[in-house]
């Protein structure tokens, strides 16, 4: 006579790389591909006139229509802070830093470019509030595990803390106030 057995029935162990990458991982990193690649590209516009952009000199007289002085300098240091700012948030290269350099940017494009157009796209806040918002986002959660930063010998950057991106968006909020202050 052959005693009752019990199956129970086990779920299948997930895979490898399932558990290497759980998914607020993927999410931060689709999230940082989406805004910082958008944003370099905008960057690439203004340095090299990629993308159908003006270059530095059609920028630059841009920048001095909307009253910022040194139209072509300020186009470098916009087009560098969007070009720099873009790649480090989608590499996850200094995050924080780079998540500020982005914040302070779209800050300065919303105020002096797209106020008076309203919210809504094509010339709204629309565009560059969700690339400010998301950039403030990723300095504030940190990159997640698959970024450069974890691999840097930075303790701060390695195990992203709130306090430092808070401080970093606070820099960047900082320093657009005082680019605007320059404006005519």
């Amino acid at each position: 006579m052959t005693s009752p057995t019990t199956t129970t029935t086990r779920p299948a162990p997930a895979p490898a790389w399932a558990a290497a990458a759980p998914a607020h991982d993927t999410g931060l990193l689709l999230l940082r591909l989406a805004v910082g690649l958008t944003v370099a590209a905008h960057g690439a516009q203004k340095l090299f006139g990629w993308f159908g952009g003006s270059g530095l000199d059609g920028t630059g007289m841009f920048f001095e229509s909307l009253g910022y002085p040194s139209g072509r300098t300020m186009a470098l240091v916009a087009g560098l802070s969007e070009t720099l700012g873009g790649l480090g948030l989608a590499l996850g290269v200094l995050t924080p830093l780079a998540g500020a350099a982005v914040v302070g940017t779209m800050l300065n494009v919303i105020v002096s470019a797209h106020w008076d157009a309203g919210f809504f796209a094509p010339a709204g806040i629309e565009l560059p509030l969700l690339l400010g918002l998301g950039a403030a986002s990723l300095a504030l959660t940190g990159p997640g595990r698959h970024a450069v930063d974890r691999h840097l010998p930075l303790p701060r950057l390695r195990e992203h803390r709130l306090a430092t991106g808070a401080a970093a968006v606070a820099l960047g909020l900082a320093v657009a106030g005082i680019v605007l202050l320059f404006r005519n």
